[in-house]
């Protein structure tokens, strides 16, 4: 296959393309703290086969276009940033946040985990000094009192927990400042190189990084050899969680911030992951949605429309000047 690889370029010059794009990353986003628990397989486990497997299939898909198939010439400019970034948003990252479900319930990893777009604007004020705005604090913290009422069914009180779950909600917001610093400080390289390259060589190197830390810190070398102790349904989730979870979903997420105009804005997105894996579970699993999961619904989707509008709005109403 002798085409180009896909850029940013297209995606830039039609800003929808690239807000789509990290749409569909977020719709990937929305299963994956369901599909980890189905696969039975522990956290730090998990973390590793998670990357090693989807940092191939990046690989693999990068291969396939000519214009992302040098992925040493990265390494000539950015080797030790490429090394740094690898290290904090998929090593450390996502370690955290496999690990998590160990301790915690999937409705609080879900809800801490949901912090990504609030430390993504903290990174890009610190890194780019881009300030944050009144409209995007105060619509960013409804969006998020919205997310813990539909993830906890409106108990707030779910939230709370022993020891254990302390730590795992914990170990969730770590990975999600964690991930957020990444988005932000990956992005100029990304629109040197391109997206499907520099998501391919961070995702594989974060996890090699993944399966040395996992080997030294819980004596677990994850080899091929453990495969054969899952049952069909584990393996399946397992696939699942690695070539669709993270191949797909981590390109499209991290490629469509690259692009947007506003990456803060962009991963406001991030907000609709839990209303989107709400809509799933009422779709295919027949569940039921409670009045407070309604309303909660409605504050995380109008915190994302009324953000995403604020200029336009500002303008109607004479504010622009808080913008």
């Amino acid at each position: 296959m002798n085409g180009s690889a896909p850029n940013l370029s297209l995606w830039r010059r039609h800003a929808w393309i690239a807000y789509l794009a990290v749409f569909v990353g977020v719709c990937g986003h929305a299963s994956s703290e369901f599909v980890a628990v189905l696969s039975g397989v522990g956290g730090p486990e998990l973390s590793v086969w998670r990357f090693i497997l989807g940092g191939l299939g990046l690989v693999g898909l990068a291969l396939l276009f000519k214009d992302s198939r040098d992925l040493i010439a990265p390494f000539r400019t950015h080797a030790l940033h490429l090394v740094i970034l690898s290290a904090l948003g998929v090593t450390v990252g996502y370690l955290l946040f496999h690990w998590s479900l160990d301790f915690a319930t999937v409705p609080q990893v879900a809800t801490a985990v949901t912090t990504i777009p609030i430390f993504v604007g903290l990174a890009n004020l610190w890194r780019n000094r881009e300030p944050i705005g009144v409209a995007k604090m105060v619509t960013g913290t409804a969006a998020v009192i919205g997310v813990a009422l539909l993830v906890t069914d409106g108990y707030l009180f779910d939230l709370a927990g022993g020891a254990d779950s302390l730590f795992g909600v914990l170990l969730a917001f770590a990975c999600a400042a964690a991930v957020g610093t990444y988005t932000v400080l990956v992005r100029p390289i990304i629109a040197e190189y391109g997206a499907l390259r520099i998501t391919a060589i961070t995702m594989m190197l974060g996890g090699i990084g993944l399966w040395l830390l996992v080997g030294v810190s819980w004596d677990l070398w994850v080899g091929p050899g453990r495969l054969t102790a899952l049952d069909a349904g584990a393996l399946a989730a397992l696939l699942v969680i690695a070539f669709y979870n993270t191949t797909i979903t981590q390109f499209l997420w991290i490629g469509g911030l690259a692009a947007v105009p506003d990456i803060t804005r962009g991963s406001y997105l991030f907000f609709l992951k839990p209303v989107i894996a709400t809509l799933l579970a009422v779709t295919f699993l027949a569940q039921s949605v409670t009045t407070a999961q309604m309303l909660a619904i409605f504050v995380i989707c109008a915190s994302v429309v009324v953000e995403a509008n604020w200029k336009r709005l500002a303008k109607i109403f004479s504010r622009t000047n808080i913008v």
